[in-house]
């Protein structure tokens, strides 16, 4: 299978005609302003030079509320001598490859929010910093109980600094050993880099029977190199769930405005996306 990035896109625009998802250097979507690194160094390599349409189906059922999330813990409340027991609600998210971070910055504006989301990407001055400009400027629109932080991540290698994150010392005391939500958007193009992506989901993936996997690719990419991560996660212990389009779906859902796109071409951009939520198989 050949991961050259100008193949990569050149197949991803066919599937829309020979147009760009957005012929644009920036995407508004909703409350966000997001800008696309520069096309230059391994933006190019990676991809992140483009935003694709995996990006914008994951948005649309975020600001739907389709990303379900059941994690929480036990906390107590002090009412002058009376502890009381409550039901702290939260969870917490990371996206791998993030590029402009779409998915995870819009989910960090919404009602049900998490306490901590994460995106990452290759540790690359143009790509990184492109991915932190874009959280600096919509801090305002992020939920004011949702930390969002942003660092660097190659696929494969030592986790130990995401983990760290988790070890929140405020008031919510996030204390655990992964990730309730881990968010791969278009990434499953890069075939020869499968392997590293099961690896770093083994160790991000919080090991409990409400901890999610949300992989969405483009129908660019090839159905056995799909079917390939698939079998590779399953090795690993994770179950797949295919979240089909039926009819209740067809169409463009979201009422967000999203500049550039109108409900036509947005339908077109989510019908030609792939969407799996995995899980663990044994907790």
């Amino acid at each position: 299978m050949n991961d050259d990035p100008e193949d990569i896109l050149n197949d991803s625009l066919a599937f829309l005609g020979g147009q760009p998802v957005i012929d644009d250097s920036f995407v508004y979507y909703g409350p966000l302003t997001l800008q696309i690194a520069q096309k230059q160094g391994k933006a190019n390599t990676l991809l992140a030079d483009h935003l694709f349409s995996p990006a914008l189906y994951l948005a649309e059922r975020i600001e739907r509320g389709l990303f379900p999330v059941q994690s929480g813990s036990t906390g107590s409340c002090e009412i002058g001598l009376l502890i009381i027991l409550v039901e702290l609600k939260y969870f917490v998210a990371i996206e791998l490859g993030a590029g402009t971070g779409l998915p995870s910055l819009l989910l960090a504006t919404t009602p049900n929010h998490p306490a901590l989301a994460v995106v990452t990407d290759y540790p690359d001055e143009n790509i990184l910093g492109n991915l932190k400009k874009n959280l600096e400027n919509n801090r305002p629109n992020f939920q004011p109980a949702c930390r969002v932080e942003c660092t660097g991540y190659e696929w494969g290698t030592d986790a130990g600094s995401l983990l760290k994150l988790l070890q929140d010392p405020s008031p919510r005391q996030i204390s655990q050993q992964g990730y309730d939500i881990v968010i791969l958007s278009d990434l499953l193009h890069f075939h020869g880099s499968h392997d590293v992506l099961i690896s770093s989901i083994r160790v991000l993936l919080s090991r409990s029977e409400d901890s999610k996997v949300h992989v969405s690719a483009g129908k660019y990419t090839r159905r056995n190199v799909c079917e390939d991560f698939l079998r590779k996660g399953r090795e690993a212990g994770l179950i797949f769930d295919e979240i089909f389009t039926g009819p209740e779906e067809a169409g463009w859902k979201g009422t967000m405005k999203v500049r550039g796109l109108d409900q036509e071409a947005l339908a077109v951009r989510k019908a030609n996306c792939y969407y799996w939520v995995g899980r663990w198989a044994n907790v």
